[in-house]
């Protein structure tokens, strides 16, 4: 298959295609790359994947798709050289925890609704990590290096699991916690003692994801959506400057504030 120059374009061509490009006389940035130097743009192509999948753009859903695939074969064909995995292992463990953890599916188990497929998923998962030695705490397996906002997130979805939450159905209580941080906030800020004020403030900020978790929203998501409305609203404030010939260092703090109050009323 390393000579394979075309073909019907399966999965393993792109698996040959990958071993010639590492092979020698091959492509040398490839050859060159390690599993620590892929990570940027495994990073880089799921989020690229995401905000296919935000924009709805069926094609670029498709690339991206691949491109995320990609780095799966890249990571697989560098392990194999080292003689640690191949592809085959990592579709063959994934099917096999897949089978293993839908007893309800490919066993004898009954369920009754989404709710209770999600708590023996979290149960199969501790009773794995029990029976390999490795950390059992519910929290593990978390990844430190997601985005803040996401690792909160999932933190307290975990936690919620075994029953650590607020009732479901009644937010107010969650709410009343941010208020309760956000007014130690404010105490630390008046005190004036820095690590006092980061400390509180990470606590709001996590306080504010687990109301949104108990609303149903994701508080990555939320946020990236006010990122999102922010950059529209300021590229609009950047036209009117340029339409009016100034420079921002012309506008005085109110002008700009006026300019924000028009972007507003015609950028959502």
């Amino acid at each position: 298959m390393n000579e394979m120059t075309g073909g019907d374009g399966t999965f393993y061509e792109l698996v040959a295609i990958m071993e010639k490009l590492r092979s020698p006389g091959g492509c040398p940035w490839d050859s060159e790359q390690s599993w620590k130097t892929l990570r940027p743009y495994l990073v880089e192509e799921a989020y690229e994947l995401i905000d296919a999948i935000d924009g709805e753009d069926v094609r670029g859903v498709l690339e991206e798709c691949g491109d995320v695939l990609l780095q799966v074969v890249f990571i697989a064909q560098i392990a194999k050289e080292k003689g640690l995995f191949t592809i085959e292992d990592v579709a063959r463990h994934i099917g096999e925890k897949l089978v293993r953890r839908h007893p309800h599916v490919f066993g004898e188990l009954t369920v009754e609704d989404s709710a209770e497929v999600s708590r023996n998923w979290e149960s199969i998962k501790a009773s794995e990590r029990r029976a390999s030695k490795r950390n059992a705490s519910v929290l593990a397996g978390i990844p430190q290096g997601l985005p803040a906002a996401l690792r909160a997130f999932q933190i307290q979805e975990r936690a919620a699991k075994v029953g650590f939450d607020w009732p479901e159905g009644d937010p107010e209580p969650v709410l009343e916690k941010v208020r309760e941080e956000a007014e130690e906030l404010l105490a630390a800020f008046r005190n004036g003692k820095t690590g006092e004020i980061e400390e509180e403030l990470g606590d709001l900020l996590f306080a504010v994801v687990n109301f949104g978790r108990h609303l149903g929203f994701n508080a990555e998501m939320v946020l990236q959506k006010a990122n999102d409305k922010f950059v529209r609203r300021f590229m609009r404030m950047e036209q009117a400057v340029a339409q009016e010939g100034g420079s921002w260092k012309n506008y005085s703090l109110e002008d700009l504030e006026s300019l924000w109050q028009r972007a507003k009323q015609h950028v959502g």
